[in-house]
């Protein structure tokens, strides 16, 4: 199930979103100017490494960039590849612009940073000793899914649902699109080997649940959780 498209008006412009797939494309595309090498040295240099965060490790000298409590951030603005940047943009873009509306772009900007934190607290606790670098803004996102979830359960999601060679396109409630989206985190996170390189589910997890924590506090006071328009 691809999210395509919501029908969730806002009144402001969200620039902050597009600020951050901006800066999300322009990181990706100097990344893919390294490499080969390059990309997997940039990967380990300014990806959040569970025991180099922890100073359990260290890495080599030459690919000491930032100090590695900075990879935290970094570590949100650089992708494994482009359908790994496709498909967290199409998120941001879909979910993002309404969270912004909902608490204003300085707001926002701290939110996104949090949630973005959140997740990675989340994948580090799940396994501090890791040597495996995590990359991608999939965890701050997710964090923008879970407060969109308890701002607008009722908006309707346009969904491409694939079975087998047909494609069939329909609305579907958020809450039922975000909902399916974090059992589906669970799940893959239960049968996922913590040792291996893959998605990291639990930055996943811990992102929207610090999502849904965060945003009774960063929203307007006007803005009402549980939204439902009237259609």
């Amino acid at each position: 199930m691809i999210p395509l498209h919501d029908d969730n008006p806002t009144e402001i412009a969200p620039v902050v979103t597009v600020a951050v797939m901006v800066i999300c494309v322009l990181v990706f595309l100097w990344q893919a100017t390294l490499g080969e090498q390059g990309f997997q040295a940039a990967v380990f240099s300014l990806g959040v490494i569970p025991a180099v965060l922890l100073d359990r490790v260290h890495l080599p000298p030459e690919l000491v960039l930032v100090p590695s409590y900075l990879t935290v951030l970094t570590s949100m603005f650089l992708h494994g590849g482009f359908m790994h940047l496709a498909g967290n943009m199409l998120y941001l873009w879909i979910f993002g612009n309404n969270v912004e509306d909902a608490m204003g772009h300085v707001r926002y900007v701290f939110f996104y940073l949090l949630c973005g934190v959140a997740a990675v607290a989340g994948q580090v606790l799940q396994n501090p000793a890791s040597e495996i670098p995590m990359i991608g803004a999939s965890g701050a996102i997710s964090g923008v899914l879970g407060a969109y979830l308890l701002l607008y359960p009722h908006a309707r999601v346009l969904v491409l649902i694939p079975f087998g060679f047909y494609m069939r396109m329909i609305y579907l409630p958020a809450g039922w699109v975000l909902g399916l989206w974090f059992v589906l985190q669970i799940f893959s996170s239960l049968a996922a080997d913590p040792n291996s390189a893959g998605v990291a589910w639990f930055a996943h997890i811990g992102g929207f649940l610090a999502g849904m924590a965060l945003i009774p506090v960063f929203k307007y006071r006007r803005v009402t959780l549980f939204y439902h328009r009237k259609h």
